[in-house]
């Protein structure tokens, strides 16, 4: 009995599944605060905030620099999937996907050779730039300042438009397990997708002038392992289980689908010849 004990003291507490939450596995940085945090709230351990760089956001910034900046206008980029999270026998509100569409887009916009490719101009959140400049401008009259006029606002030569048309779920899934002689171990995963579209919309036509989509799978797996046997002359049970699962961001997701379309419509943009990057240096020389 005192082995069996031992035994699965060794076995839980070496458990790789379950986080160890302590000051001792936060990055150096916030050990400090960590510290102080545990005084209120014992067991809290806090991580340092991280700068997501994806596979798409490497294509995204390395993307030759444009002749000429174009000046662009993104007024909104929405979820039109109308879905909902879902949980088993539970009516949630919560979306399937993010709503923040529009900042991902304007940031991937803004990113794309690293800045050096779409001027953006404000239309999301207008009413809130048109009210500051007629603040301005009725301060500089109250104090008869003449000195510094606004400028006048740019236009955009294209509208950019579209928004989060698909999110597929549970398209793939599987798993596999066996057991011998009560210990058994098994995997699962599953596979969503997320679809995103971008339109380029003349403003002196109104004509559609590029079209992308783009998507990217999100990736759910668990793993399992579990033990159920008889000890001691088959009077005595052990049982014991383990497992871990990993989900994929949607938001994270969705942002890549974004920024891959955005470097889609990029070159789409150049094949078609509304604008032009620049060929990198050397590339013509002898």
């Amino acid at each position: 009995m005192k082995n069996l004990a031992i035994l699965l003291v060794l076995i839980l507490t070496g458990c790789a599944s379950v986080p160890n939450m302590n000051t001792d596995d936060c990055n150096p940085e916030v050990r400090d605060v960590v510290t102080a945090v545990e005084r209120a709230i014992p067991f809290t351990c806090i991580e340092a905030p991280e700068i997501i760089e994806l596979p798409t956001y490497e294509q995204l910034i390395n993307l030759p620099p444009a002749e000429k900046m174009p000046i662009v206008a993104v007024y909104n980029f929405q979820d039109l999937t109308g879905q909902r999270k879902r949980r088993d026998n539970l009516a949630d509100f919560s979306t399937a996907v993010t709503q923040g569409g529009t900042e991902l887009l304007i940031d991937a916009l803004k990113t794309a050779g690293g800045g050096t490719w779409f001027r953006v101009v404000e239309r999301n959140k207008i009413d809130h730039l048109v009210r500051e400049r007629q603040i301005v401008r009725s301060t500089r009259e109250e104090h008869d300042d003449k000195s510094k006029g606004i400028q006048p606002m740019l236009f955009a030569g294209i509208i950019i438009e579209g928004g989060i048309i698909g999110y597929d779920t549970n398209l793939e899934s599987g798993g596999r397990g066996a057991r011998t002689l009560g210990v058994g171990r098994s995997q699962s995963y599953r596979r969503d997708v997320v679809t995103v579209s971008l339109r380029g919309i003349s403003t002196l036509t109104g004509e559609i002038l590029l079209n992308v989509q783009a998507k990217k799978t999100i990736l759910s797996a668990g793993v399992g392992f579990d033990v159920f046997k008889f000890v001691d002359m088959d009077t005595q049970l052990i049982e014991i289980e383990d497992g871990v699962a990993e989900n994929e961001s949607v938001t994270v997701a969705t942002r890549a689908a974004i920024e891959a379309a955005v470097v889609a419509f990029i070159k789409q943009g150049d094949e078609r010849g509304f604008w032009k990057m620049q060929e990198p240096k050397g590339e013509n020389s002898e």
